[in-house]
């Protein structure tokens, strides 16, 4: 069978993301009620991190455990990536001794790379221009919270980094319609953006943005790599913060989702985030049983 990576959130189709949710929800079940679960028992979980983590790696290193697994941390600094080893080596030698990867790392170009030479499945868990994972379980937590987002309205407000164009690719997977405000000079990188995709709208004015929409979404202004640009960053983005003037333009039922970490005072207001119609906490959780689901289903396939 043809190894399946996880690479960019297109590189599912909707049937399949439509079974990772259903799977998601059961997974998430037996471990609200300290149900014992091992599908992957004796497997062993690779992780890569050339970028820092705190929900990432949580979220792989906890759910494959509790998938009866193990889980291997592995830093750059510390292996022999950092030191020059060849992407294409480091893929051979990695996949022979485990049952899947995920990397956290800066290049897209780099994981494909290195998925290209691996003979188990590779999971994106963060590049500088794919996110596909954190969107992954923002689309399952809005679908917990409101149903199918099938047809619904997402304003995205700040940045145009990965987390937008993962989000860009699941408006055209799921048929949802993205409103995007980004600052002039922070614009799309249309490299990135499919020629076909006619789900999202340009705003030169974040609020308008927001206008209608049933979800609001933002991330912070620098991301990491980029922090040289915070001052300018700063500035440019100002006006660009998720407020409670610009989530009253969003229907009465929107939620509010930030990838996180957040910062308060910038990207969104502490009365937004902290606020009523903030998922944020739960959209965090979700990274546990969403990555569950697919370490399941790229290890061992679906089960009926």
């Amino acid at each position: 069978m043809a190894i399946k990576h996880y690479l960019q959130f297109s590189d599912f189709t909707l049937s399949e993301y439509e079974y990772l949710m259903q799977r998601a929800r059961i997974i998430k079940q037996r471990f609200k009620a300290y149900q014992t679960y091992h599908p992957l028992l004796d497997r062993t979980l690779v992780m890569v991190f050339e970028k820092n983590s705190t929900r990432t790696r949580l979220s792989f290193e906890a759910g494959m455990h509790q998938l009866g697994g193990a889980a291997i941390y592995l830093n750059t600094r510390d292996s022999q990536l950092g030191r020059g080893e060849p992407v294409e080596d480091a893929g051979q030698v990695m996949s022979r001794m485990c049952d899947i990867i995920m990397i956290r790392t800066f290049e897209q170009e780099m994981i494909e790379r290195f998925a290209a030479n691996s003979r188990v499945p590779v999971i994106n868990g963060l590049t500088n221009q794919h996110h596909p994972c954190q969107v992954l379980a923002d689309v399952f937590t809005y679908i917990e919270h409101r149903g199918s987002i099938t047809g619904k309205k997402v304003a995205w407000v700040g940045d145009a980094n990965n987390m937008l164009y993962s989000w860009l690719q699941a408006a055209q997977v799921f048929n949802f319609h993205l409103h995007v405000s980004t600052p002039k000079g922070y614009d799309m990188d249309m490299s990135l953006v499919a020629a076909d995709n006619r789900h999202y709208t340009l705003f030169d004015n974040p609020s308008d943005a927001c206008e209608g929409v049933d979800l609001v979404n933002t991330d912070v202004w620098t991301s990491m790599g980029y922090e040289a640009e915070n001052q300018a960053r700063l500035k440019a983005f100002d006006g660009w913060i998720v407020d409670e003037a610009k989530m009253a333009r969003a229907n009465p039922d929107a939620l509010f989702m930030h990838c996180l970490p957040a910062h308060r005072g910038e990207e969104v207001s502490a009365g937004v985030i902290d606020g009523p119609q903030s998922v944020v906490w739960d959209e965090a959780e979700n990274r546990l049983h969403v990555q569950k689901a697919l370490l399941e289903y790229l290890v061992v396939g679906e089960i009926r």
